[in-house]
């Protein structure tokens, strides 16, 4: 299993900042590349540029935590909630949920997922 993970372009997984502007702010947020082109996927899907989708986070988690104490690690877990998200959406799409061809750890992650 971990020469899967260890085998990883380690592009990857390099840190890389931006600055992104909030209300007039420049901020400057580093994450991994991966994120980054995560989040880009992201923006895609909804029509509007990484920028103004990494903005409308801030803003919306602002509005319902009431401040943002961890921006960076909030985008790290909703990229991976919504790859989880994908992952779900996409075995519940196959003809038999339960097919043997997935492995026993996505199968897992898939239960896990829905407890979430």
């Amino acid at each position: 299993m971990c020469e899967y993970f260890v085998k990883a372009d380690p592009i990857q997984y390099e840190q890389r900042t931006r600055t992104i502007r909030i209300h007039g702010v420049l901020t400057s947020i580093r994450l991994e590349n991966m994120v980054w082109d995560i989040l880009a996927e992201m923006a895609e899907e909804e029509q509007c540029t990484t920028n103004h989708l990494v903005a409308t986070f801030h803003d919306e988690i602002l509005a319902h935590r009431g401040e943002v104490p961890n921006f960076a690690s909030f985008l790290r877990v909703t990229c991976m909630r919504y790859l989880r998200r994908k992952l779900i959406a996409a075995e519940r799409a196959l003809p038999n949920a339960a097919s043997p061809a997935l492995p026993a750890a996505t199968s897992k992650i898939v239960a896990m997922a829905g407890k979430a």
